[in-house]
């Protein structure tokens, strides 16, 4: 059963950021078939997570009513219906309107998961099966990325992505489980001082870590004399580091008598990457060493703030705590690729480092509050 819910759980966790995923491989495309700005597309994706961060809470509640089970046969159904308002969709507004819509498997996605693996998963290997789930997340980046920017290079666009949303039905009916559910007594559930505060360490990680998703390619072109597809795996090779740092510090996590106290390390860590990638500008190849360090502790923290707020709470209101969490995370994927572009067209890169060098900080100081507010 543990092996069915960590497939289950990493497939839902891609499916929930395909739509997102879908417009960064089809951009070139999207832009000459719609007449897209290209800062349309930063718009769409900040508008997406944006519409995920209000989801979030309601969304939470309702896992927590209807059942994890439920929950994610229902995340893959809307998914589909999501790619397929894009397939079909005759104007960029149209496609506006699905990637609003994705906003619901976003938001249903980490309540869902968390709580079926609260529920099935034995305490010792929670730790590891979160962390695997966490790096759907990068799986969802690579299926939406090569297979579907070749077919788009053979056939139309549309039938890349209408393939996508029949493999979400087809996977739907496996995704019900015999999960036990025991629905929070009104009024209760309360989710105490420290899944908020694990909130605002969220928002403050997505901020940094969605500014460097957006603007390290460009930086590697623009500074450092990359060219277009050797830049591209600056991002690559902080993917397939933060599906091992995901699965391995989550594993710590979850062994560690306060499952927070790996927040301040890996917030620092990104820190201190980022300082490496500033640095570049005099020594370039220090760049992907800046890379890897972005993917083994930001890319993480993440899925560690996850196993500390399975922790945190009573099962019975994991949905509503995960929601709070992610709803963080994701206000700060909305907020931080705007506002530090606007840095970066005002001062240059030395001064976007700077802002996410100071988001990361700020994450480390929350989460030095946590632990010891614990203690």
């Amino acid at each position: 059963m543990r092996t069915k819910v960590t497939v289950v759980s990493t497939a839902a966790m891609a499916v929930s950021m395909l739509p997102l995923f879908v417009l960064g491989a089809l951009g070139p495309v999207l832009v000459a078939e719609f007449g897209l700005a290209q800062w349309h597309l930063g718009a769409l994706v900040a508008g997406g997570f944006g519409v995920a961060a209000v989801l979030s809470l309601p969304a939470g509640a309702l896992v927590d009513r209807v059942g994890a089970g439920r929950s994610l046969v229902g995340l893959f159904v809307v998914g589909a219906a999501v790619l397929g308002v894009i397939v079909v969709a005759p104007s960029a507004w149209v496609v506006a309107v699905g990637v609003a819509l994705g906003g619901v498997p976003q938001a249903l996605a980490n309540p869902a998961t968390n709580k079926v693996i609260l529920a099935v998963v034995e305490p010792a290997h929670r730790g590891r099966v979160t962390g695997w789930k966490q790096s759907g997340v990068q799986v969802g980046a690579f299926v939406a990325g090569v297979p579907l920017a070749a077919i788009a290079s053979i056939v139309d666009w549309r039938w890349g992505v209408a393939a996508l949303a029949l493999l979400c039905l087809a996977v739907a009916p496996v995704a019900r489980m015999p999960v036990p559910h025991s629905p929070p007594k009104a009024g209760g559930g309360e989710l105490g001082s420290r899944v908020p505060a694990l909130a605002v360490f969220s928002l403050a990680l997505g901020f940094g870590l969605a500014s460097v998703n957006t603007y390290f390619v460009l930086y590697g072109v623009d500074r450092l004399g990359l060219s277009a597809p050797v830049a591209a795996w600056l991002i690559a090779v902080m993917g397939v580091l933060g599906i091992a740092g995901r699965v391995l510090w989550s594993g710590a996590a979850g062994r560690a008598d306060d499952s927070a106290s790996v927040l301040p390390v890996l917030a620092l860590g990104a820190a201190g990457s980022i300082a490496v990638v500033a640095v570049a500008d005099a020594l370039p190849w220090l760049v992907w060493v800046g890379a890897v360090g972005v993917g083994v502790f930001a890319v993480s923290g993440n899925a560690v703030s996850m196993v500390a707020v399975m922790r945190a709470v009573p099962p019975a209101s994991a949905g509503r705590a995960a929601a709070v969490a992610s709803a963080g995370f994701f206000g700060g994927f909305a907020l931080g690729p705007p506002l530090t572009g606007l840095v970066l067209h005002a001062a240059g890169y030395p001064w976007l480092w700077v802002c996410v060098g100071a988001a990361f900080l700020a994450a480390a100081a929350v989460a030095v509050m946590i632990t010891r507010s614990t203690r």
